[in-house]
This record gives structure tokens, C-alpha cells and sequence, in this order.
């Protein structure tokens, strides 16, 4: 139906600053359209890998959302097992968020499971981190507070959940 135009390698430092600055401005499918462009020019570019997966997840709360697995497939395509760790927990962090903020009935249960994966993958990552790297232990002390916080998002079945909070 219609031809894509290609962009040139020239070009990709300044798409990639514009994909940033569409996620900011909450315009995800821009942002995710960008970063495929920059990837047909450079499949391995990792802000672009980046920039896509979270795009992706940018629209998790959305009306036609992409699913979870197809998220997870760009996974591979991060040259590190520290971002594979730390993205999958992001990942499931935000599928846990917006099904949370639907508030249909029986929603939080599905979104505490969420949260408590996404703490698993930001546990991994935080032992894979470099000195000095505290982004994996500050996601998961959201995720922690959150469930602490929300009395709507708890386990279905009895979890002996219990942060410990430094």
C-alpha cells in the first residue's frame, strides 16, 4: 500500500532525540514509529531498542495496546543481561499499572502479580548492576510502596510479601 521512506544514518541522532521528546509529550505511537525507523537503518541501535520498548509500554493503558509478548520479544535485542533484567521489570511494572488504574473489578489481584514479577526482574538487575547504578533498587521501591500503599492490590492467594525497605 504505501512505501515507507528510509531514513538516512545521518539522521538517526536527531530521530532519536525527536522519539524522546514525543514520549515526553505522551505522543508513544510517534515515538514508537521513529524508533522502527531507526532500526530498519540500525537494527542493533540500543537507545532505539530502548526508546521502542518503552514506547511500547507507554501505551499499555491505551485502547488497542500491544501485548506484553510482543513487548518482551524486543528483549533479546538488548546487548545486556543487566537491561534485559531491568527492562522485563519495567515492562511489568507498567502492564501492572494500567491494569490497576482501569479499576474494573478484579483487577487487583492481576496487577499486584504484576508488580511483584516486575520486583523480581528488578532484584536480577540489581545484582547485575554496576557501582554506583541504583535504578533497579529505586523501581522496585516504588513497586514496594505502591503495594503497600493501595489496600485494593493484593494477592488472590496469601503471599508472605513483606518489604523490607532500607
Amino acid at each position: 500500500m504505501f512505501t515507507l521512506k528510509r531514513l538516512s544514518k545521518d539522521g538517526i541522532e536527531g530521530a532519536l532525540a525527536k522519539a524522546e521528546r514525543y514520549r515526553l509529550l505522551n505522543e508513544p505511537w510517534q515515538a514508537e514509529s521513529i524508533c522502527r525507523d531507526v532500526l530498519e537503518v540500525e537494527p542493533g541501535n540500543q537507545r532505539a531498542v530502548i526508546g521502542l520498548l518503552l514506547a511500547l509500554t507507554d501505551q499499555f493503558a491505551r485502547q488497542r495496546a500491544p501485548t506484553v509478548d510482543e513487548v518482551r520479544s524486543l528483549l533479546p535485542r538488548l546487548e545486556d543481561e543487566y537491561k534485559r533484567a531491568y527492562y522485563e521489570g519495567i515492562i511489568c511494572e507498567r502492564r501492572g499499572k494500567a491494569l490497576w488504574q482501569r479499576h474494573t473489578p478484579g483487577s487487583g489481584p492481576i496487577a499486584y502479580d504484576w508488580f511483584r514479577q516486575a520486583m523480581e526482574h528488578y532484584d536480577r538487575a540489581d545484582s547485575l548492576k554496576s557501582p554506583g547504578n541504583e535504578e533497579a533498587a529505586l523501581r522496585w521501591n516504588t513497586c514496594a510502596r505502591v503495594l503497600m500503599k493501595y489496600s485494593e492490590l493484593q494477592p488472590a492467594v496469601a503471599d508472605d510479601f513483606q518489604p523490607m525497605l532500607e
